[in-house]
């Protein structure tokens, strides 16, 4: 090897060093392929806090890769600090899982936070998710005008849910 070779790599582990040193956990290749990627967030009909009603409130987590991804421990939240933890589920490699608001069985492609009140806001709202350890995945924002709106998202009209 070369001294000019060895001072490059040198270089290259010196630039690697600092994310590492940072306490935070390199992103895992799967996690840019999950992505939010549709919103429900105001169900149809009238706003009677049934369980019908919040169950039409929703968003959809989509897996993109061909691979499964773990998403034990990942948080789906709004901006009002509602959060959902995904607890044991997998989501297999290009499939969607729904998360409804409301009461349910959890199955393979929708689960239940088992609330008995709204969380998306209809006016606006940002939902955010992120993973195992709190890393930044994905959001979808509704209702504003000077943001960058990113992922899906079913636009209604509403009042503001409290």
């Amino acid at each position: 090897m070369t001294a000019a070779a060895a001072v490059a790599a040198a270089a290259v582990g010196a630039l690697a060093l600092p994310a590492a040193a940072a306490g935070q956990p390199a992103a895992r290749p799967h996690d840019r392929a999950v992505v939010i990627s549709d919103v429900q967030y105001d169900s149809p009909g009238r706003d009677d806090r049934s369980n019908w009603s919040l169950n039409h409130e929703w968003v959809d987590i989509t897996n993109t890769a061909r691979r499964a991804v773990n998403l034990d421990g990942w948080t789906l939240s709004d901006e009002a600090g509602h959060t959902y933890t995904f607890r044991h589920f997998r989501l297999d490699g290009r499939s969607t899982v729904r998360v409804h608001t409301g009461v349910g069985r959890d199955r393979y492609s929708d689960v239940y936070q088992d609330r008995r009140n709204y969380v998306w806001n209809n006016d606006r709202d940002t939902a955010t998710l992120r993973n195992d350890h709190g890393r930044f995945i994905d959001d979808a924002s509704w209702g504003y005008r000077d943001r960058d709106h990113r992922g899906g998202g079913h636009r209604g009209a509403g009042e503001r849910r409290a």
